[in-house]
């Protein structure tokens, strides 16, 4: 199985594949902010760096980033993984590269989950979230609906409407997104690592393209 590097707009269902990948295959989830939280809460050498950095308002510098994804990959010894949250820039994506050589790391594919912003926005305007468990639902998609309205299938916890899923937050963000992503894709592209899906509502549709891009078993 391959590995993959997963970039996605806001609402793409980023979250919901890479939780079938690691339930039915074994993927371990990387994501850099969880990274940063367990280096700090570990007091690592580059959790004190990067604690210093955000404690003066700054962004964490690529190269403590590198370290922390360096650290990452050898703790998940030949593992498929999943690369959620990075690269976020092209500098980062070709430190990436250089580090995935170093660590003689090949069979990785980057997927790009190709949402257009009207969709988007849709899935977005309709989305509630578990106030107790954190669970997400949506009311515009027959697929992700709650059983019952307003009540978690999971935990039985309100379903609310988080406060930045609204119309101009999430255009702003979008955009943000794609503005900052495009050289990152082109990058890719170029070097013919990059797959390009196209979601619909039906998660376990995309899945199973998901699956046949990474050779899943």
């Amino acid at each position: 199985m391959k590995s993959v590097i997963f970039i996605a707009p806001p609402a793409a269902g980023k979250g919901t594949q890479s939780s079938i990948l690691m339930e039915n295959y074994g993927y371990t989830h990387i994501s850099t902010g969880d990274m940063l939280r367990e280096e700090i809460s570990n007091n690592t050498s580059l959790g004190v760096k990067a604690n210093e950095i955000m404690a003066k308002g700054g962004l964490v510098d690529d190269e403590i980033i590198i370290g922390m994804v360096e650290n990452k990959l050898n703790s998940v010894k030949g593992k498929p993984f999943i690369l959620d949250g990075f690269p976020r820039t092209l500098n980062q994506a070709k430190a990436l590269d250089s580090l995935l050589a170093k660590l003689n790391i090949e069979d990785i594919k980057v997927i790009y989950i190709d949402l257009d912003l009207e969709t988007a926005l849709k899935r977005t305007l309709g989305r509630v979230t578990c106030t107790k468990c954190g669970a997400s639902f949506n009311l515009n998609n027959p697929d992700c609906m709650p059983k019952v309205k307003g009540i978690c299938d999971n935990c039985q916890g309100e379903l609310v409407v988080r406060e930045d899923d609204n119309e101009e937050s999430f255009r702003n963000r979008f955009e943000t997104f794609i503005n900052n992503t495009k050289p990152i894709v082109d990058y890719y592209k170029e070097h013919n690592n990059l797959a390009i899906i196209e979601p619909n509502n039906d998660k376990m549709v995309v899945a199973t393209m998901i699956k046949d891009i990474l050779n899943c078993e």
